[in-house]
């Protein structure tokens, strides 16, 4: 099995609490989704070089982790099957780095601005060329961003916002960048606020989405929101489809995710306090008959 050596897990007297989400009168409660087990990951601890991960990618070549963290301009690379096993490569000096993708033989790495760092490794793997895309909104009052995923029927890559200068308080918008014309466009959707606010039955809502993906199998857009505590799938135009809220016993700090092409779940832990590692959550698929 693939993730056979990931038999850390998290010690009994860990608060299980109950990762639902719930309708506007709180009458009728949304179960956790059939697929996944939330409450019981196989869980890999990370060293302090790692307290700050931020995004995350599963490399199908070899079944690694790529990911970033904030302010250490290093991209790691985490062997899942061989002792997690961590390389890093150095591509920048410090910033706020928060997600990372791969896409046609590239690197795309985000920084909380919007600007889109490309890494583009040497034919031998030992150097690393980058280029930067600046966000055009720099300047132009608050833009903070903390998810990227390549969207195969757009042909771009999608950043959603965290706080946008532009956005009201019950919309959350999302960027797309094109790869190929190295050019960004503003609201290619929004995210109706309100409709998640209807499923946990929190009315004074403000979502903050920490990182995003799309599910290999369903097509679903799952969102991670560390600060409201909250795991949503949606639609791939943002509408909501369920809201789960996630046990912070186990989801200390969500900032990264990602699946496996088998549907499997992995979501990353920034280290929460100087009690708590950054973590590595894996979630197995469970054979929904």
């Amino acid at each position: 099995m693939l993730y056979r050596n990931l038999i850390i897990i998290l010690s009994a007297f860990v608060n299980i609490l109950s990762i639902q989400g719930c309708t506007a009168n709180e009458k009728e409660m949304n179960s956790p989704p059939k697929e996944y087990d939330l409450n019981n990951p196989s869980v890999l601890y990370l060293n302090e070089t790692m307290a700050e991960i931020s995004g995350i990618y599963f490399y199908q070549k070899d079944s690694s982790l790529f990911a970033v963290s904030n302010e250490s301009g290093y991209l790691f690379k985490i062997h899942l099957n061989k002792d997690f096993i961590t390389q890093r490569w150095k591509f920048d000096k410090t910033h706020d780095f928060e997600d990372v993708f791969y896409w046609n033989n590239n690197f795309y790495i985000l920084e909380s601005n919007g600007d889109i760092h490309t890494l583009q490794f040497s034919p031998r793997g030992d150097t690393i060329t980058t280029q930067t895309s600046l966000f055009p909104e720099n300047g132009k009052g608050k833009n903070e961003f903390e998810s990227l995923y390549y969207d195969s029927a757009r042909k771009s890559f999608v950043m959603i916002c965290k706080d946008c200068n532009s956005d009201k308080k019950n919309t959350v918008s999302a960027w797309a960048y094109d790869p190929e014309s190295n050019s960004f466009k503003a609201s290619v959707f929004t995210i109706n606020v309100d409709l998640i606010a209807a499923e946990t039955g929190d009315k004074k809502l403000k979502f903050k989405p920490s990182a995003a993906t799309i599910n290999p199998l369903t097509g679903d857009l799952w969102i991670l929101s560390a600060v409201n505590m909250l795991l949503v799938v949606a639609d791939q135009n943002g509408n909501c489809k369920a809201a789960f809220q996630l046990n912070r016993g186990i989801f200390t700090q969500p900032e990264g995710i990602t699946f496996t092409p088998s549907g499997d779940l992995i979501i990353s832990n920034e280290a929460g306090s100087k009690y708590n590692s950054a973590s590595i959550l894996i979630f197995k698929r469970k054979n929904i008959s």
